[in-house]
């Protein structure tokens, strides 16, 4: 892959970078049209989509002189940033405005593609899921469009993004306990999985992470936290899944892998 003309960083906070170097948004609305094209590069976006976006709730006399005054700054800084007409980076199409950038340009695609690639390799290469799950999340900086949320459109988007983020955290974990498990981080998981915890998946692999560690008896109690979270917010059962792991702790099964076991001090060994 050749040098990009310019990348798109929206996984935090928004800033452009071209050859090592970063250029920050100074306008607000510009930021929410950049956030809102980046998403679809090589799409274009109506001019009505864009200015919903900007002025849902507000009466403008003109919202497409408003819109084309923030189209014209940003093709202006797409040009400084990097050596390329503007106009041939943000391109007036009949309906709107498009990016015409590659995907790999926006750290968000490039993010959804390393995940993609890693959930793919978890059951038959966890050791390659591993590497292409940890350059997924290595590209998270903070709240996906954390600068572009006030409109409804970037507010969905960054919600998908964040739910990603999640599963590729779940791919990730499960990959490691596959290839080995002290190289998960039991803390973190717990806190992921008490923060989201509409999400069996992840109480279910905090429970084989502590069974893995030779805590059956913390595993066990995580189901039964779960359970009466579950039942206490939402009326529901645990699925499928985690019953199959509870059960399957109870009954120290082979399928969950060896616990470690505790180190016999010095002196001690018979």
């Amino acid at each position: 892959m050749g040098v990009l003309a310019v990348e798109i960083n929206v996984l935090g906070s928004l800033f452009l970078s071209h050859e090592n170097k970063q250029y920050m948004m100074a306008s607000k609305r510009a930021s929410v049209v950049l956030s809102l094209l980046a998403l679809s590069p090589g799409v274009p976006i109506a001019f009505d989509q864009l200015v919903d976006e900007l002025w849902a709730e507000q009466r403008m006399v003109n919202p497409r002189n408003a819109l084309q005054a923030n189209i014209g700054r940003l093709r202006k800084l797409l040009e400084s940033v990097a050596g390329e007409k503007g106009s041939d980076l943000l391109r007036t199409v009949n309906s709107g405005y498009l990016l015409d950038v590659p995907a790999n340009a926006v750290d968000a695609h490039r993010f959804l593609a390393l995940a993609d690639t890693g959930a793919d390799l978890v059951r038959r290469d966890p050791a390659g899921a591993i590497v292409a799950l940890e350059a997924a999340l290595g590209l998270w900086r903070g709240p996906a469009l954390m600068d572009a949320c006030d409109g409804l459109r970037c507010r969905i988007q960054a919600a998908h993004l964040e739910e990603r983020r999640i599963t590729a955290y779940e791919d990730l974990t499960a990959a490691k306990l596959a290839v080995d498990a002290a190289r998960v981080s039991v803390s973190e998981l717990r806190q992921l999985a008490a923060e989201h915890s509409e999400r069996e998946r992840l109480s279910e692999l905090l429970m084989l992470a502590l069974y893995r560690d030779g805590r059956q008896t913390e595993a066990l109690e995580v189901f039964h936290g779960a359970r009466r979270r579950l039942a206490g917010d939402l009326g529901l059962e645990p699925g499928r899944a985690l019953h199959r792991a509870y059960q399957a702790i109870l009954q120290h099964d082979d399928t969950l892998g060896e616990p470690r076991r505790a180190l016999v001090p010095a002196g001690r060994a018979s």
